[in-house]
């Protein structure tokens, strides 16, 4: 009876090994984020990226107003930071004007989907045609290719971010949530990025939260203050040879078997 017992944990254990290995694989040859939670892989966005040097990003999602565009604008301007912009396509099609001053600011822009729906409720057929109507919007005004996306609500399935990869995106979470569509106030949010933020960060904001414009000097000063520095999320992230941990956080794979 050990035997036997001995024999099947050697024969669980290879078994599993051999699912990691190829699920692991698939990340070369498909782009697919590979996670595991017991026995079930599943498929995840990039939440953060595991990097040493104190490099992150901070992002802004657009699907309302502009009011307080310029403001924001200006205060990464003054702390020569580049952001990532995730728009929806009503927005980029009514606010064509701010796609091309940020554009020609020279952050990065990916989608946030057509609709601003629940994406995990849709078949692969919608999410294609999510991403690739709301990409030709932003690309019709800046001639840039879209790379990445961010899910809206954060909500996604393995359905969403398998489509996604095989449309040539980098799914997009993040690890720093400002809350600031809570209508925070300017400290409250500045304080929550402030204390979250780690090496490799990707930080969430919205373009038009109440006080989110208030809040980004604040944030942009002291983490510089404390070292870090700040890049698109499409320049904090590996493009290739990576895994995604259970946090959701990017690995280089060449880093892992070194």
């Amino acid at each position: 009876m050990i035997r036997v017992f001995k024999l099947k944990n050697i024969i669980l254990a290879a078994s599993a090994a051999l699912l990691i290995t190829v699920l692991s694989l698939s990340v070369y040859f498909t782009g697919a984020y590979a996670v595991y939670y017991g026995n079930t892989p599943r498929l995840i966005p990039i939440y953060s990226v595991d990097r040493e040097d104190k490099v992150v990003s901070i992002s802004f999602d657009c699907a309302w107003g502009v009011e307080y565009t310029d403001e924001i604008l200006n205060a990464l301007k003054v702390s020569n930071v580049r952001a990532t912009w995730f728009m929806v396509e009503f927005w980029t099609e009514k606010y064509g004007d701010y796609v091309k001053k940020i554009d020609g600011a020279g952050h990065e822009i990916g989608t946030h989907s057509s609709t601003h729906s629940y994406m995990s409720k849709q078949n692969a057929e919608e999410i294609k045609l999510e991403l690739s109507t709301s990409s030709e919007a932003i690309e019709s005004l800046t001639g840039k290719k879209v790379e990445l996306f961010r899910p809206p609500y954060g909500d996604y399935d393995d359905e969403l971010i398998k489509t996604a990869s095989e449309q040539g995106y980098y799914s997009i979470q993040w690890d720093v949530d400002s809350l600031d569509w809570k209508d925070l106030s300017a400290a409250d949010i500045a304080m929550r990025v402030i204390n979250g933020v780690q090496s490799g960060s990707i930080i969430l904001m919205h373009n038009n939260g109440l006080h989110t414009a208030e809040a980004v000097p604040i944030i942009l000063e002291t983490l510089k203050n404390r070292g870090y520095s700040f890049v698109p999320i499409g320049e904090l992230i590996y493009r290739e040879n990576y895994v995604v941990d259970g946090t959701g956080r990017q690995k280089s794979v060449q880093k892992e078997t070194l």
